[in-house]
This record gives C-alpha cells, sequence and structure tokens, in this order.
C-alpha cells in the first residue's frame, strides 16, 4: 500500500477548494470530501499562529489521520490573519477509494486541528460604539 499524499498550509492568503480538491486527486478516488470552516455572525476573524510550530504540527495530524482512515490523499490549509465574515479560515480535502473514509478523515482532521495546533481566534463586530473584540476559546479533542 502507498502512503497517502499529504498537504498542510497556514498562510495569510485567501483559501481555495479548488486547489485543495487538485491536490488531493487520484484516479482510484472514488470520493472526495471537503470541508469549509467560514467566519459566521462576526464582522471578521483574526488569526494568530506560531507557525514554525503549527505547520508541522498540522503536516502530522494529517498523516496520522490519513492513516488511520484509508485515504489516498489529505490536505489542510489555514488561514492566519483577517478573515471576513462569509471567508474560508480553514479548508479540507481528503480523497479515498469510498465515501466513508473520506468522510472520516475529513471529520477528524478539523476536530484535530481545532484542538491540537497553536493557531488562536479573536472574534471581531464593528458596532457604532466601536470595535468589540474577543479571543475564543480553545476545543477539546473529541474521543475517537
Amino acid at each position: 500500500m502507498t502512503q497517502p499524499r499529504i498537504h498542510a498550509r497556514i498562510t495569510p492568503e485567501p483559501l481555495s477548494a479548488d486547489v485543495l480538491c487538485g491536490l488531493v486527486a487520484d484516479d482510484g478516488a472514488g470520493a472526495t470530501v471537503t470541508f469549509h470552516g467560514t467566519t459566521r455572525t462576526v464582522d471578521r476573524l483574526e488569526y494568530e499562529a506560531y507557525v514554525e510550530m503549527a505547520e508541522p504540527l498540522l503536516r502530522d495530524i494529517l498523516a496520522d489521520v490519513a492513516a488511520r482512515h484509508d485515504v489516498l490523499a489529505l490536505a489542510a490549509e489555514h488561514r492566519i490573519g483577517t478573515v471576513p465574515r462569509r471567508e474560508a479560515s480553514v479548508v479540507i480535502a481528503a480523497s479515498a477509494a469510498h465515501r466513508g473514509p473520506a468522510f472520516a478523515a475529513a471529520r477528524e482532521a478539523i476536530d484535530r486541528i481545532k484542538a491540537q495546533v497553536p493557531i488562536w481566534k479573536r472574534e471581531v463586530d464593528v458596532t457604532p460604539a466601536g470595535v468589540d473584540a474577543r479571543w475564543v476559546d480553545g476545543t477539546p479533542v473529541e474521543p475517537a
């Protein structure tokens, strides 16, 4: 069995699900699943990360998830900096021979990324009274 292809990146640039789908494309894939985590209900999110630590950890998480779920390829990108409402903060794409492993890998990947990767999120709303900003508590890992 060949090793799944992995792509992990943290970037200040806007994210593209089409690009990630291209990275996980495979002739043996009967399923490609994507997940987009988008800004909602606030004007913007602001992300900070210790990129030198976060990106290798993101890659390790994806490699572990890919091996556990029999996927052909798994890719994830997380944005840092300012992410306006309706734009993606994180995009994940998983390809597998069948839909079950692709869905399971995408779900486990986002859960672990949110709980384990050193990326911090602040919600920002602009109101007539001024700017209301608050840091968001982390997310615990749910049991598998």
